[in-house]
């Protein structure tokens, strides 16, 4: 006879399935902080060369790829505490259901993280990066919200002012000095004796 108490219950398999589940996701969680540390690079390099509208596009696949590894750390840390803390035949059905999309998300990690090559391409100006470019911003218009197009923009507008030229600090730029020297009379000049002249004889005069 088989012992009944080595039985794996729903429970045990939910539990199971969430600690393989949290274990992908960490290992997707390193494998992509590889290729979003490279968009943000790429980012950096298309506004060196004035392209904005690559540079928006690389943080837009970063933060997108970003927010779906938050989402399922949110979604699989409450689904743990439901189980610690819930009676589970009273939430098998929503661990189940959230199990399932947890699946989904983490599948489409996956197909987004895509290798370094398709990262390389958000910068490549072929036909054929130009085409997968349009496709990846059509994509992530459906998908981003607009709190994250907002904060894209945000770190956009960060990224700018740190690559703008700086002064440095205390130094404070002063009008150049005029080239021409100003115009002086020499200490020895000798004195105009022709305007002195007529001045003494008229004073003589009035004297007189």
């Amino acid at each position: 006879m088989g012992n009944n108490g080595s039985r794996v219950t729903a429970q045990d398999k939910a539990i199971l399935d969430m600690k393989i589940q949290r274990d992908k996701l960490h290992q997707y969680q390193r494998r992509i902080t590889v290729l979003t540390n490279r968009e943000t690079e790429i980012a950096r390099e298309m506004l060196n060369k004035g392209d904005k509208k690559r540079a928006l596009l690389a943080l837009r696949r970063k933060k997108y790829q970003e927010s779906l590894l938050t989402k399922t750390d949110q979604q699989l840390e409450q689904l743990e505490k439901l189980t610690a803390n819930v009676e589970f035949a009273l939430i098998q059905k929503d661990v189940v259901f959230g199990l399932q999309q947890g699946t989904k998300v983490l599948q489409e990690i996956h197909r987004e993280m895509g290798g370094i090559a398709h990262v390389e391409k958000l910068m490549g100006e072929t036909a054929d990066a130009i085409a997968y470019q349009e496709e990846v911003s059509e994509m992530l218009g459906g998908r981003m919200s607009n709190a994250d197009e907002d904060e894209v923009e945000d770190e956009l507008a960060a990224l700018e002012a740190e690559m703008a030229p700086r002064q440095p600090a205390g130094r404070i730029s002063l009008p150049s000095a005029p080239d021409t020297q100003p115009l002086s009379r020499p200490a020895d000049a000798e004195p105009d004796t022709a305007q002195e002249e007529p001045q003494a004889e008229r004073r003589q005069m009035v004297a007189a």
